[in-house]
């Protein structure tokens, strides 16, 4: 049986730009434990980029920028993006087309830029951090199985940060549903 939100060889050996990224139970690097990865950029010649999904940082833009015209982007919640330059504050807007059933995302936004999208209705995020990677190491990191590839769902943006991962998982059919309950040390079962 195949499951449609899994990427599939085809779709895997091009771009995997605008996919998610589920870490793999054997992924034991922490900064990545139990991520929900959303990849903004990604070719095998330039590496990639992308950010985490799960890990609110229990802040809000307000929070880290002192401007006085934030309006409604005063609010908005921020994420810890990933391990690489956690100096500096990013914004990612995304929408869910319900039709074609899929997301659209722009990063790299500025802060102004980030106010016009969420007056569009736009789900907008702010970002510490980013995760990366270098030509090359994402591919070594999926034949290592470090990752789990799959569409975009539209609970990305719905879910609860902390229920993300199992909830993805659970979607992609029942070997998944399995890892995601997987013990820390299974020999300790």
């Amino acid at each position: 049986m195949t499951y449609p939100l899994l990427m599939n060889p085809e779709e895997m050996s091009s771009s995997l730009s605008g996919s998610l990224l589920l870490a793999s139970p054997i992924l034991r690097d922490p900064n990545f434990h139990h991520t929900v990865l959303l990849l903004a950029s990604h070719t095998a010649e330039g590496g990639a980029f992308g950010y985490i999904m799960n890990r609110p940082l229990e802040k809000r833009v307000s929070d880290l920028l002192d401007e006085k015209d934030l309006g409604a982007l005063a609010e908005v919640p921020v994420f810890l993006g990933g391990p690489v330059g956690t100096n500096k504050l990013s914004f990612a807007a995304m929408n869910w087309n319900v039709k074609k059933r899929e997301l659209s995302v722009k990063t790299h936004l500025s802060t102004a830029e980030a106010i016009i999208e969420l007056g569009k209705g736009r789900v907008v995020r702010g970002f510490v951090g980013y995760s990366g990677w270098s030509e090359g190491q994402l591919e070594i990191e999926l034949e290592l199985k470090s990752w789990i590839t799959c569409k975009p769902l539209r609970k990305l943006l719905t879910n609860e940060p902390d229920e993300l991962w199992t909830a993805i998982l659970d979607d992609l059919g029942p070997y998944y549903k399995l890892l995601a309950r997987m013990p820390e040390d299974p020999s300790l079962n």
